[in-house]
């Protein structure tokens, strides 16, 4: 007899008015469940299988569910508790509700189909890039176009809606929806139970709740991606004075400036907060620099690094011929995180990339000392550079743009030189941009037009072709389009063909091509930043200087300060970047960031902070770069992480970064 009750009070809410509510609430706790479940056993490798943190994680992940799915349906239940009860099962209340429905399930089932291609390509649920990805519609959309097969993607979905629709008519919850005439007070315990979910979950639950684990996935398990996404989107900018830990000001620059200064520098002014340095060179050389960001060119694509498939033979031959940096870390998980770190030499702030965020013109910048030199910057990219507020970031530190222009009219602001490639100028492109081979004519085509008047000129190259949906001209390689290794293939086809290509060109001698990627092609993995992930490798070609492999510890913000070192430049820095070849043994370091999470690697130790002003170290295995948490904390390595990051996002807050231009 209780077990009947018990039955009769659970079938009770799916026997009458809210019974569409109530099928459609289950049905998403059940598809959420099911979709946790599936992502696991994708990442299953990666995932800390302590079964007190997966019941925790899937624990967790419900109340998200349920918080998002009362928030789902919380419309529907005011209309049901307010709608008059003489009209119930009218035809406006029927055309409403199927209306709603079937608006609800487009969302649902879009929503959790597209969290596998999302954890596919990122390892995460919804998050800022998510967010930015809605702005960016054009790119966004061709990409899924030229990703997946739409056609099939629609089928599903309205192949999806139909059944539950036939099941929620087989189940007769439309009969009883419609009628169930009962009056408003009888309706307003479903509606109050509704409502309180939704407001006091809604209210209650931060993602932050669900980051209680060191491995990463486990934490991304807990979460719900919607609420996830709607997350990142109130939060797109994170205070680092509010979120993490601090030293006092004075301190924290007190440790940056004396691991900044170099024994070939000296501090320009006594300012406790200005870090700009006077850099004492050697027999200066001006030649003309190409910077190649190669998009999502992972080490572990080289063969010098385990790779058996041969994908980067071009790269190899160069690097053999170069200054090979084989212990090189990017700072971030993005391209624009990339440019960053190339560009403004500084540790990856929390949040957005400074890239993407206002107020980022006229900052010190490798730029800033270029100009010093006479070079004029020219940044080459074959997308739209609206895309991530490219053109904005790049034309704010004086770079002439050259890009494709999609007649974006927000682009119209760049108050800098553009240079729109032109039709005839493409021989392919897909949603990021075009090929490879095409992005390349246009650096030769502008250094050639430069090298005319005289001037040494610096480009900022950034490719395209290796990304989703790794398309590229067709016969380029034995791999067809389509699939990573071969895009990897492709792009270095294209850069042994621009190499080839350069060395017929007069200026070709007095040239100097510093290749190195812009972030890994996957940061995914057990923790939430993994080293292994953003480990990069990165060239200095065409240097008159003996073939050189560098082994030390270096970040991407020293790869430009390095240059600057190998030309014998004296110049004024403000960058956090260091010369590799000045800085002593024992003080190379590595910043690593991914939007919330912060770290430096120095030596074997891993120092992490993040926006819960926690701080955890690792021990870094030298065979895997697997993390192990240490019980007896470095206090030092703690209070520099601290340090470079507090101030780094101190500078950029309070305009500390900007410099006066004529």
């Amino acid at each position: 007899m209780k077990d009947k009750k018990i039955s009769d009070l659970l079938i009770k809410p799916f026997k009458g008015r809210f019974s569409i509510l109530f099928g459609v609430l289950s049905l998403y706790l059940l598809l959420s469940f099911l979709i946790r479940l599936i992502l696991m056993i994708w990442s299953i490798k990666d995932v800390d299988l302590n079964l007190f943190n997966l019941l925790r994680a899937f624990f967790t992940g419900f109340i998200f569910d349920l918080a998002i799915g009362s928030l789902f349906v919380l419309p529907y239940a005011v209309y049901l508790l307010i709608f008059p009860k003489r009209w119930i099962g009218s035809l406006f209340d029927r055309s409403f509700t199927y209306c709603y429905l079937t608006l609800l399930l487009i969302i649902i089932y879009f929503s959790l189909l597209a969290e596998i291609p999302f954890w596919e390509e990122f390892g995460v649920r919804f998050n800022f890039i998510a967010v930015d990805y809605l702005i960016y519609t054009y790119e966004v959309v061709e990409n899924i176009n030229q990703s997946y097969p739409l056609p099939v993607i629609a089928v599903v979905l309205v192949g999806l809606i139909v059944v539950t629709l036939l099941a929620f008519k087989k189940f007769k919850i439309f009969r009883n929806a419609f009628s169930d005439q009962k009056p408003f007070t009888s309706r307003l315990s479903h509606a109050l139970f509704v409502s309180i979910a939704a407001v006091f979950l809604g209210m209650m639950m931060k993602n932050k709740q669900a980051d209680f684990s060191n491995n990463l996935l486990v934490n991304e398990l807990a979460k719900n991606g919607a609420f996830s996404f709607f997350s990142a989107f109130r939060s797109n900018e994170l205070d680092y004075e509010t979120f993490y830990p601090k030293l006092k000001e004075k301190d924290s620059y007190s440790i940056v400036k004396r691991d900044l200064l170099q024994e070939n520098q000296n501090f320009v002014r006594t300012s406790y907060d200005d870090v700009l340095r006077f850099t004492k060179g050697n027999q200066e050389k001006k030649p003309n620099i190409i910077l190649i960001a190669i998009e999502s060119f992972s080490a572990d694509f080289l063969s010098t690094f385990g790779n058996k498939d041969k994908l980067t033979p071009n790269y190899e031959k160069l690097a053999n011929e170069s200054i090979f940096f084989t212990n090189l870390y990017a700072t971030g998980t993005r391209t624009v995180r990339g440019m960053e770190a190339l560009t403004l030499c500084v540790p990856p702030t929390p949040g957005n990339s400074i890239v993407r965020r206002p107020n980022n013109d006229h900052l010190f910048s490798i730029s800033t000392i270029l100009e010093a030199k006479n070079y004029k910057p020219y940044f080459i990219y074959g997308g739209d550079g609206y895309f991530d507020n490219m053109n904005n970031f790049f034309g704010g530190q004086g770079f002439d743009i050259v890009d494709r222009d999609r007649g974006n009219p927000l682009s119209d602001n760049i108050k800098t030189n553009r240079f729109s490639i032109k039709d005839k100028e493409v021989s392919f492109e897909n949603a990021w941009g075009v090929c490879d081979e095409d992005i390349y004519k246009q650096s030769i085509k502008y250094a050639d037009k430069s090298s005319s008047e005289g001037k040494p000129f610096f480009q900022f190259v950034m490719t395209t072709s290796n990304h989703k949906p790794y398309t590229f001209p067709k016969n380029k390689t034995d791999l067809p389009p389509g699939d990573r290794n071969a895009a990897v293939k492709y792009t270095d086809y294209a850069l042994g063909k621009f190499i080839s290509d350069a060395r017929t060109k007069p200026w070709f001698k007095n040239t100097v091509f510093v290749i190195v990627a812009d972030h890994c092609a996957s940061s995914a993995g057990k923790w939430e930043i993994n080293i292994a992930k953003h480990h990069i490798p990165a060239i200095i070609y065409n240097l008159s200087h003996k073939p050189q492999k560098i082994e030390r510890l270096m970040s991407q913000i020293d790869v430009m300060p390095t240059l600057f070192g190998y030309l014998g430049w004296n110049y004024n820095t403000s960058l956090y970047g260091k010369d590799i070849n000045q800085t002593k043994v024992g003080d190379e370091r590595a910043f690593m960031g991914n939007y919330r999470t912060l770290g430096m690697l120095k030596g074997n130790i891993f120092t992490q902070i993040d926006d819960r002003k926690r701080v955890k170290q690792f021990n870094v295995s030298q065979d895997d770069q697997a993390l192990t948490e240490v019980k007896s904390e470095n206090q030092a390595f703690i209070s520099q992480t601290i340090s470079y990051y507090q101030t780094a996002s101190e500078r950029f807050k309070k305009g500390k970064m900007k410099v006066n231009r004529n």
